[in-house]
Formats: C-alpha cells, structure tokens, sequence
C-alpha cells in the first residue's frame, strides 16, 4: 500500500512540472522590450567634396619683401624672348640684337633695355601725378622716363632727344605673363608692371600711380636735374 502511495505521488509531480502552457522559450539575446522584427539596412549618402580653384595670390603692394615679389613675379607664365627683340615705329621694325623692348596693355608702359646705360632698364610710364621739373632745368623734360638701374631707380629726367625709344616700341607684354632677359624679369598685371634685378635683389611696380620700390631701394634726396630717385 505504501508503496502504490509513493509511485501515484510521484506521477502527480511529474505532470505538474510541465505546466499548461508546456516548455517556456529562450529569449536569450533579445533585449527586454525589443520587437522581433526584421532588420533593415539605412543607407547614408555622402555628398562628394565640391573642388574649389585655389585663389590667384594678388600682386605685391608697398612693404612686400623682396622674396615676395620675385615669386610673384616667376608666377607669371613665361614668354619667349625672342619675340621682344624688335621695336616698331610707323610700320619700320628695328632689331635690338641681345636688347629687348616691350609694352603693356593700352600702352600704359613703354620699356626697353637702353643700350646707352649697358642694358639698363628704362620705361615711359603714364603717371597720373609725375615729379614736376626741377628748377633750372631748360632742356626737354620728361616728368614720366624711368631709368632702373638695380641699385638707382630715377624718375623724371631732361632728355633732348627719344633716345633708346627712338624706334618705337615693342611687342605687348599681356597681363599675367612674366619675360626674362638679362639680370631681370617683369611681369605684367592689371596692378602694374612688376620688374626685378636679381643681380641686386631688387625691384620696382610702375603704374600710373606711380613708382613703387623694393628690397634695399629707399627713397632719397635727388640730384638737381632728377624728379625722384630710390637707391640702396
């Protein structure tokens, strides 16, 4: 009898154990709270950086290092000098041989190497407010010829005669082009003409706002028959 009691006791445990609603599923891995749904992918389209042109640097202005304007200047595209070394005046070519000649747009600058001054550079520059001539000067006064040496730079100067302008002028020097001869290079802006003197590390900005120096140029007292002289 009592063992009939434990095996029928037994049996109820057993049928207990397994519960109405049967075996209990794993939510392992399922945070509490989230819904068992299918995932779906987002994606995130990225706009491709817009490429920007990097800013052309402006031309030098007074107190730039002389560093500053030679790189600036070298900037500028390059011509071939060979097509500097003729001047014309009234349809005559003249060929300057190792000289060179050139103007700027609306002949603004008129330069030329002056074969008078071993090559020296010199430009008739159309000034908005020349030197005014100096007292006792009777010859022919040229308020607006600018003779740049590399250690002396004068403007305004008696001249009799057109001198090393005498046949003409060169081919145009287009803004944003640089030429080479000699100890200098020049390039040409809406700024300005802009030449340097390698040899002396120095240079000048010609436009009709006048004569800009730079490196050791400073300016000093003239001789009596210069409007206005830079030297070093």
């Amino acid at each position: 009898m009592r063992i009939v009691l434990l095996i029928g006791m037994s049996a109820l445990v057993a049928g207990c154990s397994g519960g109405a609603g049967g075996p209990v599923a794993s939510t392992q891995g399922v945070p509490s709270g989230s819904p068992q749904t299918s995932t779906q992918t987002s994606t995130r389209t990225t706009a491709a950086p817009t490429s920007r042109p990097s800013p052309v640097a402006a031309a030098p202005r007074q107190g730039a290092s002389i560093a500053d304007v030679s790189a600036w200047i070298e900037a500028g595209t390059p011509v071939d000098v060979a097509g500097y070394r003729t001047m014309t005046r009234d349809g005559q070519s003249t060929t300057l041989g190792d000289g060179v000649a050139f103007t700027t747009a609306g002949a603004e600058t008129n330069c030329v190497t002056n074969r008078y001054q071993d090559g020296a550079l010199a430009c008739l520059v159309k000034l908005a407010d020349p030197p005014p001539r100096p007292p006792g000067i009777e010859t022919a006064w040229k308020a607006n010829w600018v003779d740049f040496t590399g250690t002396t730079v004068d403007v305004g100067s008696p001249h009799g005669d057109p001198g090393p302008f005498v046949d003409g002028t060169g081919a145009e020097l287009a803004a944003g082009r640089s030429l080479a001869f000699g100890d200098y290079r020049c390039r040409a802006d809406a700024a300005g003409l802009f030449c340097v003197d390698y040899a002396h590390q120095t240079a000048i900005a010609l436009s009709a706002r006048g004569v800009e120096p730079f490196g050791c140029l400073r300016k000093t007292a003239p001789p009596a028959d210069i409007g206005l002289r830079f030297t070093c």
